[in-house]
């Protein structure tokens, strides 16, 4: 039996096996139309009532000696602590955010006007406690003792939330509700259907309290303490939200 052409056999099996592989190839929607989409960024707010405070202080102390300036630090804090802890304020609300010794230097000029060696003229410990206030009312009193008993630096209060959960939640419903007005209007005003929600993203970590003022003024357990404004608390969320064009 005579055997094929073996030249024409192999070219033929050449050119057949593009053919097989365009057969086998998946088709692609590359002329497909694109999903009509309009996408929006929603804002929210929400205020509380504060019912919590930061507070940020120092106890700063200069001498000639490291260890005298440590030893009066440490006497001013002890006693700061101890009126802290009488007024109310737990163990886990009281946290050193900060502690340094510093040598001081003086940096003499000489009669010629040149710049002389810097002479050490004694030694600055710093020592920064933060606290954190539960009872506002007791704010402005912690505050005056605090000073009286050795604090000389620092003094920055955040009014916060414990738990500003309902606050959070009250602030992204609005900023989807938001969302959702956006979208209605530009909608609207290109003359097409909004249709369903493809996506929602939250832009951000958690949201921090932004300070609100309003007019009423916190009542101090002393009238000579420190007079306290606590304001509001001000939650913001952010979020993007893709609709679909209703066809």
């Amino acid at each position: 039996m005579p055997f094929p052409n073996t030249k024409s056999f192999a070219a033929g099996l050449f050119l057949s096996l593009p053919v097989l592989a365009a057969a086998s190839m998946p088709a692609f929607a590359a002329d497909a139309p694109r999903q009509a989409v309009i996408t929006v960024i929603g804002e929210g707010r929400a205020t509380m009532a504060p019912d919590m405070a930061v507070l940020t202080f120092s106890v700063v102390k200069q001498e000639k000696t490291a260890r005298e300036a440590l030893d009066n630090n440490n006497k001013a804090m002890s006693d700061v602590l101890a009126a802290l802890k009488k007024a109310g304020i737990a163990e886990r609300d009281l946290q050193t955010s900060g502690f340094s010794v510093q040598p001081q230097y003086r940096y003499p000029q000489g009669t010629d006007g040149q710049q002389l060696p810097p002479e050490l003229i004694g030694y600055q410990v710093s020592n920064a406690l933060t606290v954190r206030v539960r009872d506002l009312s007791k704010l402005g009193g912690i505050i005056d003792q605090s000073v009286t008993l050795g604090v000389n630096q620092g003094g920055d209060i955040q009014f916060t939330n414990d738990k500003p959960d309902s606050a959070v939640e009250e602030a992204r419903k609005n900023a989807v509700a938001d969302a959702i007005a956006r979208a209605k209007t530009l909608a609207s005003a290109a003359g097409v259907k909004l249709g369903n929600v493809i996506e929602i993203n939250e832009n951000g970590p958690r949201p921090q309290p932004m300070p609100v003022m309003r007019a009423a003024m916190m009542k101090s357990e002393a009238d000579s303490a420190v007079p306290i404004q606590g304001g509001e608390s001000s939650y913001n969320i952010q979020v993007n939200v893709t609709f679909a064009i209703a066809q």
